[in-house]
C-alpha cells in the first residue's frame, strides 16, 4: 500500500503547551502536532501532512520556507520532519480543509446522495469525498522526500520493482490507533530498524535479480578499471554498484540458486558511504529482515527464517538477520509505551541511537514500525 502522505484526518484531543500562548498540541491518531492556538477543536476534519512529506513550492506553504525549504534533485519544495517547538515534539502539519480549495471549480460543498448529504471537493461525479482517511497526496502534489543517493548506490536501472515480490514498507504505529486494541492479544517479536538502504535479492526460474527499495538494478558486469570525473571536477576510480558488490561478496546468487523453490531475501544494506555508516562497519554487508517464498507468495516466519539461513549458510560468507531485541513481546495498553521502547542504543554499535524498531507477529501477518523520536530529531 502506498503511504498516505497527505490525508483527511479528524482532530483528536487538543492539549495545551505549558507557557505557550500562541500554539497548542492537536492529536491526529497517535501523532502529536503543534498547531496555531484555536485553529482546531476536537472532532474537526483537517488535512494532515505526515513527516517525510515534500510539499510543492506553492504560496499556501510559503510560511514553511524559513524552517523547511529543501531541494530534492532538481525539485524545490518544503520537507516536513520531526521538530521540537517550546520543548514539544511535533510531527507533521495540520491545515484547515480550505487548503484543498484551489480554484472556483475545486470548492468544498455538500452533495446530496441516496444515503445522505456528503461533503466533497469539486462539482463532478468523480469529486474527492471529504471523509476521514481520504488520501489527497496526489491532489496536493505531495511527494515522499528522498535524500540524495550516492552514485555507488544508484546503479543502472533495469526496470521497476518486480511485481512478484512485495515491497517492504511497514506502517507506522502512530497510524494504527483504530485497530490497536484488536491486535493486542497476539505475540510479537521485535527487531532493530537499521539505518541503511533497503535491498532485495531474488532467484526466480533461473534468473537472479538485485533491487533497491523501488527499482530493479541492472548487472554492471565485472569491475572495469579506469577513472571518472565527478561533479566537483575531481578524477576518481570507478566504483562498482554497492548492491551488486554485496551480492557477489556474500555469494547471494549461489545461495538462492541452490534451493528447490524460488525465494527473495530482503534486508538493510549497511556500511561505508551509506547513511554516514553509523555502525562503523568496514566495507558493506546485508542484514536480513524478510525471506519471501515467491512460489507461494508468503513470508517465512521467524523460526522458518532461522532454518532457511541455517540451510543456505554452508560457506564462510554467512547471511545474518537484523538484531532481534525481543523474541516474545506483548503489546502494552497504550501506543506511547511502544514509542518509548523504540528509543535506545543500537545492538550493532552502542555509540549510536538506533533508528527504531519493527514489530511483527510470529507468522508475519501483522507488522509495523516505531521510529525513535531522538533519531528523527537528529535527522538532517
Amino acid at each position: 500500500m502506498e503511504r498516505k502522505l497527505a490525508s483527511i484526518q479528524r482532530i483528536g484531543k487538543v492539549l495545551p503547551i505549558e507557557g505557550a500562548d500562541a500554539i497548542e498540541i492537536v492529536m491526529i491518531n497517535s501523532w502529536k502536532v503543534v498547531s496555531k492556538k484555536g485553529e482546531f477543536k476536537e472532532g474537526d476534519l483537517c488535512v494532515y501532512f505526515e513527516i517525510d512529506s515534500f510539499l510543492p513550492l506553492e504560496k499556501d506553504f510559503e510560511f514553511l520556507r524559513k524552517s523547511s525549504y529543501k531541494k530534492m534533485g532538481d525539485l524545490e519544495g518544503f520537507r516536513l520532519k520531526t521538530i521540537k517547538l517550546r520543548g514539544q515534539v511535533s510531527q507533521g502539519l495540520c491545515l484547515p480543509l480550505s487548503i484543498l480549495e484551489k480554484d472556483d471549480e475545486m470548492k468544498i460543498g455538500i452533495s446530496q446522495q441516496p444515503w445522505g448529504d456528503q461533503l466533497q471537493l469539486g462539482p463532478y461525479d468523480d469529486a474527492i469525498v471529504i471523509e476521514e482517511g481520504a488520501d489527497v497526496t496526489e491532489y496536493m502534489c505531495v511527494l515522499k522526500y528522498e535524500p540524495p543517493i550516492p552514485a555507488e548506490l544508484a546503479g543502472k536501472v533495469k526496470g521497476g520493482f518486480p511485481g512478484f515480490i512485495r515491497k517492504t514498507d511497514e506502517e507506522r504505529i502512530q497510524n494504527m490507533t483504530k485497530e490497536y486494541d484488536s491486535i493486542r492479544d497476539k505475540h510479537y517479536y521485535i527487531t532493530e530498524k537499521l539505518d541503511g538502504s533497503s535491498a532485495t535479492y531474488y532467484f526466480r526460474d533461473g534468473v537472479f535479480g538485485v533491487c533497491s527499495r523501488n527499482l530493479e538494478l541492472a548487472d554492471p558486469g565485472e569491475f572495469e578499471p579506469g577513472t571518472i570525473i565527478g561533479d566537483d571536477g575531481v578524477e576518481r576510480p570507478k566504483k562498482e554498484n554497492t548492491f551488486w558488490k554485496v551480492a557477489k561478496e556474500l555469494l547471494i546468487r549461489e545461495k538462492l540458486s541452490s534451493l528447490a523453490e524460488n525465494y527473495a531475501i530482503q534486508g538493510e544494506l549497511i556500511g561505508e558511504g551509506i547513511q554516514g555508516n553509523p555502525y562503523k562497519i568496514k566495507g558493506h554487508t546485508l542484514r536480513l529482515f524478510n525471506v519471501f517464498n515467491i512460489d507461494t507468495q508468503e513470508y517465512l516466519s521467524l523460526d522458518d527464517m532461522v532454518h532457511f539461513l541455517h540451510k543456505i549458510n554452508v560457506d564462510d560468507k554467512p547471511l545474518e538477520l537484523v538484531p532481534v531485541i525481543n523474541y516474545d513481546y506483548k503489546l502494552p495498553p497504550i501506543i506511547e509505551e511502544i514509542l518509548s521502547y523504540a528509543e535506545g542504543k543500537s545492538r550493532l554499535y552502542e555509540g549510536v541511537e538506533r533508528e527504531g524498531i519493527v514489530i511483527r507477529n510470529r507468522d508475519k501477518s501483522i507488522s509495523f514500525k516505531a521510529i525513535s523520536n531522538n533519531f528523527l530529531l537528529k535527522e538532517k
